[in-house]
């Protein structure tokens, strides 16, 4: 590393740092459990399985343990709905001593009888937290107990754990995915009857992100089989084997599923990003040349050229009231962090500090490709080496989720909300401009200079 870049940082962590002057060939160490005691800013099995599975509006979701786990993700996603509001309920069995002790396998047979018998739900997700790990409760025997007592689909979600992390809640949700696919199992595969639309993996219609994509993908003559799972529904999921090509946005959270899809279902897959205008220009053309359909191209291209022209002298505004200034991005995936690259790059920003929660080997190869000498790149952080870092690189801006806000205004630097808990699209052409707006809105308040003037 270069010299104070990297001090006091625990012996386990160095290999999951680096600074691209002297990265050199050695790959960032990724993928692996958090450092015990770190207090890494991910989040655990059973939070990563939420996020993805609860956007499904119709579903029910029955969180199996102690209260605490139902409310840290209540309503966890600012996803909206085009319809059904269910989703944005939390059942929990309420998990305590006693059930800790006798189990906890009749609650829980309660509670889906009695959801069963006074909703009549199509889909019922039963979450297994830490500690239905620890004392054993055969929680999918209780499920398909439940599915041959109530004729409907109740589906477990094995995402308990101590060690793992929110990508294995990723992991266990797809496969609660491809469960709830299986429902019409016996029609599969009809390869000869596939429609011509697409799957939309990995988009959870923050702020109503999805219908901006949706949008789009009509104009240029590309229909949505299955959005996965920002506004979905039971029904379409269940349908979504019948899609030519899935198109995986969040990498992290949807590239098992769409691997798996592929072996099952014989479903080609490509990854996109609508963040930014270069990642929404290059995914839209994908998306059109991956459907083999001239038309689409054409009308693709089209689309880009509008959309580019309405936003572009705005842009231009923005970069001059930005030029020059310094962003730290600490995010989820590394598939949005590469984006946010991008986006301050086209904004004349530099990029001097970047990080994931859950990013893969050939995403930092990316991001160490386009990283400017003194980058900072780091995997799985915690607020201790964030704050070294962001002081270090001298940033003026932090983009992160709900639990680096407060650390952006401790040190007195302007933030952007990237996370979940947004209420303003910043995906497609308008949503580039919102972002522009906001990371100029953020930095250039006087609000910062009185705050520096009191540290």
């Amino acid at each position: 590393m270069a010299k104070g870049q990297v001090t006091d940082i625990l012996e386990e962590r160095k290999e999951f740092i680096q600074c691209k002057s002297n990265a050199g060939g050695l790959g960032l160490k990724c993928e692996k459990d958090s450092v015990a005691g770190s207090v890494s800013q991910r989040a655990c099995v059973y939070c990563g399985a939420r996020v993805v599975l609860n956007p499904i509006t119709d579903a029910y979701h029955i969180v199996h343990g102690p209260i605490g786990c139902a409310s840290y993700t209540w309503d966890i996603r600012g996803s909206l709905t085009s319809g059904p509001e269910v989703y944005r309920n939390s059942f929990s069995t309420d998990l305590r001593e006693q059930d800790v002790i006798f189990g906890g396998e009749k609650k829980l047979a309660g509670a889906i009888g009695e959801i069963a018998e006074r909703y009549s739900p199509k889909v019922i997700f039963v979450y297994s937290t830490c500690i239905v790990g620890v004392i054993g409760d055969d929680v999918e025997a209780v499920c398909k107990e439940a599915e041959r007592k109530y004729g409907m689909r109740v589906i477990p979600v094995k995402s308990s754990g101590f060690a793992g992390n929110k990508s294995m809640g990723y992991k266990a949700a797809c496969r609660a995915l491809l469960n709830l696919m299986e429902t019409n199992s016996t029609t599969w595969p009809r390869q000869s009857e596939k429609l011509t639309g697409v799957n939309f993996l990995g988009d959870f219609n923050l702020a109503g992100e999805i219908w901006i994509i949706s949008n789009y993908l009509k104009r240029i003559g590309i229909d949505i089989v299955a959005k996965i799972t920002g506004d979905s529904r039971c029904e379409e999921i269940m349908k979504a084997p019948e899609a030519s090509l899935n198109i995986v946005q969040c990498a992290g959270s949807m590239t098992y599923l769409a691997k798996e899809m592929e072996d099952i279902y014989k479903i080609p897959y490509i990854k996109v990003s609508f963040f930014g205008i270069e990642d929404t220009r290059l995914s839209l053309m994908n998306i059109a040349h991956a459907t083999g359909n001239k038309d689409a191209v054409e009308k693709a291209k089209e689309l880009v050229f509008v959309e580019e022209l309405k936003v572009k002298a705005k842009l231009e505004h923005y970069r001059k009231r930005l030029e020059g200034k310094r962003a730290a991005i600490y995010v989820g995936g590394g598939f949005k962090a590469i984006s946010l690259i991008k986006q301050f790059a086209e904004l004349g920003m530099t990029t001097v500090m970047v990080g994931t929660q859950t990013g893969r080997p050939e995403e930092y190869e990316v991001i160490r490709g386009m990283a400017v000498d003194g980058t900072v790149i780091l995997d799985d952080s915690n607020p201790a080496e964030l704050e070294k870092f962001i002081r270090e690189k001298g940033a003026d801006i932090l983009v992160g989720g709900v639990k680096e806000r407060p650390l952006a205004y401790k040190l007195g630097i302007a933030f952007c909300d990237h996370n979940h808990e947004r209420k303003h699209p910043l995906c497609g052409f308008e949503g580039a401009l919102n972002f522009a707006k906001e990371v100029d809105l953020t930095i250039n308040s006087p609000v910062w200079k009185l705050r520096r003037h009191h540290l």
